[in-house]
């Protein structure tokens, strides 16, 4: 390729940045600052960095980008965009239209992400589970957890359950922990089950919008379906995704994290808390909770309201704090970032987790505290888990999801 074509073809991929994103004229006010490449957790190792993009853009270098490995280091945290003076749509307007624009161009995505994307198209989920098995978590509780296409009834409350609370092992235990929580408060509540597919946040964020948009359709048609008053779900990529991005394809509908639902519902759950957990938290702000819709205190007010919790806060803390690394396609990159950077970003949270709880599990207290990163959303347990067994030290770091230590405070877990 020509450098004069190239030239044009950066200008009308500029343009089109500039023209079609909500905010992206402001790309053009770019102070070349570096705040957002200072943000970005994987900033050290890329070759263009968001400033970096946008530099690279103005100069008509789009093909020496999308040559690089930089997209597929970004995990769609937001910290560029939280940081940027100019308030530029960094993240959704830019490093998210380059993976598209790296699909499109050279066809080079890593092979992990690749599988997944292909998984999500033929399975309508990432993990390539079948549909069939999506309600498998709920069979043998006691009531029965409403399924919409058996029950044939309006409810109260649906719940959008999602890939990874819906199949992985791990994850599952939160899940039944939430069910419980809400069999509990007698919330009138129900899942869609094998209709539910993916909500396709991830896949967006990682450059895939034509297969979001297609699973969001099926989404759509499934919640025309039914009757219900409002959407709840334990997964903030989920939640971000119904909240904000099925509008622009005309699909609307309220929804809420689950620490928000609960939240609302403190005076009820009080009454349940019964048992004290002696314990030692910090809570990990997820990016598309806290930094991306603003959700802070709910999660801290739950985790409050639980007995013998002393709840502590790690060096970054909700608008500052650090990604877990599973957004963006990250959750399906651990590989792929390891070779470039030869770290993982959920080492470094369960090392500021450490600090901030201590490196000692109360062995010189009367009484011993257990030492918990406390989460909310899907992706983290198994990330931080994981992390748990490689970083000195967190042998005894316990990770637990808000709604598995209220579950066991109320006495109702498993």
């Amino acid at each position: 390729m020509t450098g004069s074509t190239t030239l044009d073809t950066s200008k009308e991929f500029l343009n089109q940045l500039i023209t079609t994103t909500p905010d992206g004229e402001r790309i053009r006010l770019c102070l070349q600052c570096g705040a957002c490449s200072g943000a970005c957790p994987f900033g050290f190792v890329m070759k263009y960095p968001p400033h970096g993009m946008i530099a690279a853009l103005r100069a008509g270098m789009l093909d020496d980008l999308v040559g690089t490995d930089t997209s597929w280091m970004c995990v769609s945290c937001y910290a560029c965009t939280q940081v940027c003076p100019a308030k530029i749509p960094v993240t959704a307007g830019l490093t998210t239209r380059v993976k598209e624009e790296e699909m499109l161009l050279t066809g080079k995505v890593p092979s992990e992400l690749q599988d997944a994307l292909e998984k999500a198209q033929r399975y309508d989920n990432p993990l390539g589970e079948s549909p069939r098995k999506r309600a498998e978590w709920a069979s043998g509780l006691k009531p029965e957890v409403t399924i919409m296409a058996r029950a044939k009834r309006p409810v109260d409350v649906l719940w959008f359950v999602g890939d990874y609370a819906s199949y992985h092992a791990r994850v599952i235990q939160s899940t039944i922990a939430l069910a419980r929580i809400l069999q509990a408060l007698d919330v009138d509540f129900g899942i869609l089950g094998p209709e539910e597919v993916s909500d396709g946040d991830s896949v967006r964020l990682a450059g895939e919008t034509g297969l979001f948009e297609m699973l969001a359709e099926k989404n759509a048609k499934a919640f025309d379906k039914y009757e219900f008053n409002e959407i709840i779900t334990t997964d903030p990529h989920a939640f971000n995704a119904i909240r904000n991005e099925y509008p622009h394809l005309e699909i609307s509908y309220p929804i809420r994290h689950y620490t928000q639902f609960l939240a609302e519902r403190l005076d009820q759950l009080e009454k349940l808390i019964n048992n004290r957990i002696e314990a030692t938290v910090v809570f990990h702000d997820p990016c598309y909770l806290g930094r991306v819709n603003g959700i802070f205190e709910e999660p801290r007010q739950l985790l409050q309201a639980i007995p013998g919790i002393e709840l502590m806060e790690m060096s970054h803390n909700r608008e500052n704090s650090l990604c877990c690394g599973g957004g963006g396609g990250g959750m399906w990159l651990d590989g792929f970032q390891w070779e470039i950077a030869g770290v993982r970003i959920s080492e470094w949270r369960v090392r500021e987790a450490i600090s901030a709880v201590g490196s000692e599990n109360g062995k010189d207290t009367e009484v011993s505290r257990e030492r918990i990163l406390a989460i909310a959303c899907p992706y983290e347990s198994p990330r931080f888990e994981d992390a748990t067994k490689t970083v000195p030290g967190a042998e005894s770091l316990l990770v637990k999801d808000i709604a598995e230590l209220l579950a066991e405070s109320m006495g109702v877990e498993g």
